[in-house]
C-alpha cells in the first residue's frame, strides 16, 4: 500500500514539473515571434532568462520582448522557487517517512496489553500469526529482515525491526506487557539466547519456542521455555499417521483453525462461561448443546489437569477451562450468546 505521503509529495513534483516545462514552451514561443529569433537562440534566452545566469541577450530586445522577458523572469522565480522546494522536501524527508511510519506502527504496539511476542517471520512465525489472526489475538512480531518487514507489514501485522536476541528489541516489543512468546527463528542458538534474555526479564510469561535439532530440547526447557515444538518431528509423525489411521488424521486436519470461516474447536476460560450467582455449578448446568449446539470435549482443571472427555457432573472451578467442539456457525454461536468476542 502506497503511503499517503509520498502520493502527495509525487503529486507535487509531477506538478513543478508540469509548470516548469509549460514556462519553458511559453518562453521559446514568446522569443521566437516576439523578437524573430531563431528556435535554438529562442531556446537559449529562454534558459538563461529562467535560471537568472546573467548571460547577454543575443541580440537587443524591443520594448514588448522587455516586457515579456521580465514578466518570465518573475513567473520562473517563483515556478522555479517552487520546484527547488518541492524536490529538497521530498529528498529530506524520504528517510523521515520510515521514521514517521516506525512511530506510529510503535506507538499502537505501546498501546497493547496481554498480546503476544512472535520472533521470526519464516514459515513458522508466519503460521502462528496466521492462526493468532484467525483467535482475534494481538500480536507483535520482531524481525531483523527489513525487507520483510516492508513487504508484510500492515495494520494487522505489526512489526518491530532489530534482533530478537537483543534486550532492547524485546522491550520494545511489549515484553512486560506480555503473555506469550513464540520463538520461531531458524537456529537453535538464537532461539535458545532469545528464551534466556525472556525469561529473565519476565519470569511468569509463558514461552513457547522452536527447535530442529531434538539435542536442543532439552536445552531449551532449561533455558526456561514452557513448550518446545520441533516441527520435524510433527510433520513426520503426521505423514506416518496419515498410512496407520488416515482417516482420523484427515478428521483432525478438518479441526484445524485456518480462518475465522471454519474455526471448529475453541478454549474458554470457565470465568467467562457463567456466574457463580446464578447457580452454575456443573458442565451440565452449562447446557452448551442446548444453547449452541457445541459439545465439552475436554476440560483443565486449575491445578492444569487434563480431562478428556468429561462427564456432565464435572464441577465447574476457578482458572479453568473447558474445550468445546461445533461446526463454524455453532462456534460463532457460542461467542454470540456468551458475549466471548
Amino acid at each position: 500500500m502506497t503511503n499517503p505521503l509520498i502520493t502527495l509529495y509525487r503529486s507535487k513534483i509531477y506538478t513543478a514539473i508540469t509548470l516548469l516545462i509549460i514556462l519553458l514552451i511559453v518562453g521559446v514561443l514568446g522569443f521566437r515571434f516576439m523578437s524573430n529569433y531563431s528556435w535554438v537562440d529562442a531556446l537559449y534566452m529562454t534558459v538563461i532568462t529562467i535560471t537568472t545566469v546573467g548571460f547577454g541577450e543575443v541580440q537587443p530586445l524591443d520594448d514588448v520582448s522587455k516586457v515579456f522577458t521580465i514578466f518570465l523572469i518573475l513567473t520562473s522565480v517563483i515556478i522555479v522557487g517552487f520546484a527547488l522546494t518541492v524536490i529538497t522536501e521530498f529528498i529530506l524527508s524520504k528517510n523521515n517517512l520510515e521514521e514517521l511510519k516506525q512511530k506510529k506502527m510503535q506507538k499502537k504496539i505501546d498501546a497493547l496489553n496481554n498480546h503476544i511476542i512472535i520472533c521470526g517471520y519464516g514459515r513458522n512465525g508466519k503460521q502462528a500469526a496466521t492462526k493468532l489472526l484467525a483467535h482475534k489475538q494481538p500480536f507483535v512480531i520482531v524481525e531483523r529482515n527489513k525487507d520483510i518487514i516492508e513487504k508484510f507489514q500492515n495494520e494487522d501485522t505489526p512489526f518491530v525491526l532489530g534482533n530478537a536476541n537483543e534486550d532492547e528489541v524485546l522491550m520494545q516489543a511489549g515484553i512486560n506487557r506480555a503473555t506469550t512468546l513464540i520463538s520461531a527463528l531458524p537456529n537453535d542458538a538464537d532461539n535458545l539466547f532469545v528464551v534466556l534474555s525472556a525469561r529473565q526479564i519476565k519470569k511468569e510469561l509463558r514461552i513457547i519456542s522452536r527447535a530442529s535439532q531434538e539435542t536442543s530440547y532439552e536445552k531449551l526447557k532449561l533455558a526456561g521455555a514452557n513448550n518446545v515444538i520441533l516441527p520435524d518431528r510433527i510433520g513426520g509423525d503426521h505423514m506416518a499417521s496419515l498410512v496407520v489411521v488416515p482417516d482420523l488424521i484427515e478428521f483432525i486436519d478438518n479441526l484445524a483453525i485456518v480462518g475465522e470461516s471454519n474455526i471448529n474447536i475453541e478454549e474458554v476460560q470457565i470465568e467467562k462461561l457463567y456466574d457463580p450467582k446464578t447457580g452454575v455449578k456443573t458442565i451440565k448446568d452449562l447446557d452448551l448443546r442446548r444453547k449452541t449446539g457445541c459439545t465439552v470435549i475436554g476440560f483443565k482443571n486449575g491445578n492444569g489437569e487434563y480431562v478428556v472427555n468429561p462427564e456432565a457432573d464435572v464441577k465447574l472451578v476457578p482458572n479453568s477451562k473447558i474445550i468445546v467442539l461445533g461446526r463454524p456457525e455453532q462456534i460463532k454461536k457460542l461467542n454470540t450468546v456468551f458475549s466471548l468476542d
